[in-house]
């Protein structure tokens, strides 16, 4: 091979590296703080979760002020950044509910949320919005929650802290179309979608709800779904029903370089750095 040609095939080599290195999605992996084991102390779960890969981790609502100081400090002594707190009030008290009682309670709990969140420095509170039963029609539900929202957002906006609206079993929200209305007529950034891929493979393709959503995704779920014989099942990651592959072309369509969070069933150090390694094929487009 002459000086010329021994050029060229360096170049076209560094060329196709940098090119394969371009290709990872510019997206932030993270864990739920319940995917770690329990047993541990914080400041060993955070280490535990930096050390198999993980670069943020979502942290559970806090209500002792002397939990939430030390899982500030495991996080600053781990270096792995709180990215988003995810409300635990709404099942239990949601905001489309009629009680007056109820609605009391699951404000307190999304302040305490916006408040975890802006102590820890994350960006991010998650909330599921409303649920249908039958006492709660679709129709109550949305204007029940939207105006309980609503009275939340100056307190988001006093904390810098993004309420993220998350798509889950609730029979609230079923099509991307609605999830992207109901964004949008809060007519504020400080209310986004909080798109789960896991949740809507029974009734739709998450693909598409990316697309659909596009720059209202503030962070994102990761999950897998199975479904066999009317069974579901909440299998390892690239082991179900989603074609990943088709969410690593949406996100990269819609530019997504936010946080993913993997929110699995917890495990050992072995099971999470191989729930991280697939993080890590499914970004890369793998």
């Amino acid at each position: 091979m002459n000086r010329r040609a021994f050029l060229a095939a360096s170049a076209a080599a560094l060329a196709a590296r940098t090119a394969a290195a371009a290709a990872r999605l510019p997206i932030r992996k993270a864990v739920y703080v319940g995917m770690l084991p329990r047993k541990m102390s914080y400041a060993d779960r955070f280490k535990l979760a930096r050390d198999v890969g993980f670069e943020e981790v979502e942290c559970a609502t806090i209500t002792d002020p002397r939990e939430a100081e030390e899982i500030k400090q495991a996080a600053q002594a781990a270096k792995l950044p709180i990215h988003s707190v995810m409300n635990q009030a709404h099942w239990k008290f949601p905001l489309s509910s009629s009680d007056p009682k109820v609605l009391a309670e699951s404000v307190k709990g999304m302040e305490t949320s916006l408040r975890n969140a802006q102590f820890w420095g994350a960006a991010t509170v998650l909330l599921v919005p409303a649920v249908v039963n039958p006492q709660t029609s679709y129709k109550d539900a949305w204007v029940r929650s939207q105006a309980q929202i609503r009275k939340l957002i100056p307190l988001a906006r006093q904390l810098k802290v993004v309420i993220g609206i998350e798509n889950v079993w609730n029979k609230f929200l079923l099509s991307p179309l609605e999830f992207a209305r109901y964004v949008d007529e809060f007519k504020s950034p400080w209310v986004r979608a909080y798109f789960d891929v896991g949740n809507v493979v029974l009734f739709g393709y998450p693909q598409d709800w990316i697309r659909t959503l596009g720059k209202r995704i503030v962070k994102l779920h990761l999950k897998d779904f199975r479904s066999r014989k009317g069974a579901t099942e909440w299998p390892q990651l690239r082991e179900g029903d989603i074609d990943w592959l088709e969410i690593y072309k949406a996100l990269s369509e819609i530019r997504y370089a936010g946080t993913a969070t993997v929110e699995l069933n917890g495990g050992d150090e072995a099971y999470l750095r191989e729930v991280s390694r697939r993080v890590d094929l499914i970004l890369d487009g793998n």
